[in-house]
This record gives C-alpha cells, structure tokens and sequence, in this order.
C-alpha cells in the first residue's frame, strides 16, 4: 500500500503571519498572497503537484494543543485506507477524514506527539483554487 507520496505543505506560526510572509517575499522571492505560496513540481511520472508554504497566526489552534509551533502536511493516495490501516497500528488519530472539494485531510500524532496532518488531494480541484489564487489582478 502507497502510504505518503510527498510533502503537500510546510505551515508555522508567527507573530505576525503578513509581515513574515512579506519578509519572504523581499528577502527569498516567494511570490505570497494572503494563504502564503506554493511550489509548483513534477514527479517521476511527469504529474504536477503543489508544496504549499503558508503562515499562520500565534493563537491559531490549527496544529491542536501543546504549543506546537509548526505542522507538515504530507501528500497521501489514499487516506481512507490509510487512516484505518493507522488505527490498527496503534497510531492517534487526532482529527478524523475532513472532505473538501480539493481533497481529503486528517490529522495524527508522531511518535514525539508532533501533530502531522495527512491530504489525500484531488489535484485538478487544488489545481484551480491556485490558479485563481495567484491570477493578476
């Protein structure tokens, strides 16, 4: 069974999310919008994909409890089975499937009590809300 496929995402708090995403911008050339940027890539099968880079604020409880700082969020085939194959590995499952017209989300604890959060995609979907993100005005 595929598991992870790639990182989807790379998110972390900050005092100010738009004053560290405009510092990224400046100093590193990440073209932000409001939800941060994205990484356009292909992988060995030529299929394009996004890695999302986004900020969020300091009282966010996005990542769950515990003062976690930061949250990756990994790229799945298929989340169902996954999560269900998770279960009888003895994995915490801290927030269960989540279904959104760009694809499916749930959330997990590591072995450190880290929170990782797990999208199975549906990328034509997420391909389209990008597209419309970052058109010029």
């Amino acid at each position: 069974m595929k598991r992870v496929t790639g990182i989807g995402g790379v998110f972390f708090k900050t005092p100010d999310p738009k004053k560290t995403r405009e510092w990224y911008s400046k100093h590193l050339g990440f073209d932000t919008d409001d939800y941060g940027t994205s990484f356009e890539w292909k992988n060995n099968a030529k299929t394009p994909g996004f890695t999302a880079w986004s900020t969020f604020g300091e009282g966010s409880d996005y990542f769950g409890e515990g003062g976690q700082v930061f949250m990756i969020n990994y790229r799945v085939a298929d989340l169902e089975a996954l999560i269900k194959v998770l279960k009888e590995e003895g994995v915490q499952v801290v927030k269960e499937i989540e279904i959104y017209e760009y694809g499916k989300f749930a959330h997990i604890l590591d072995c450190d009590g880290l929170r990782l959060e797990l999208w199975e995609p549906y990328d034509e979907e997420f391909d389209k809300m990008i597209s419309a993100r970052t058109k010029p005005e």
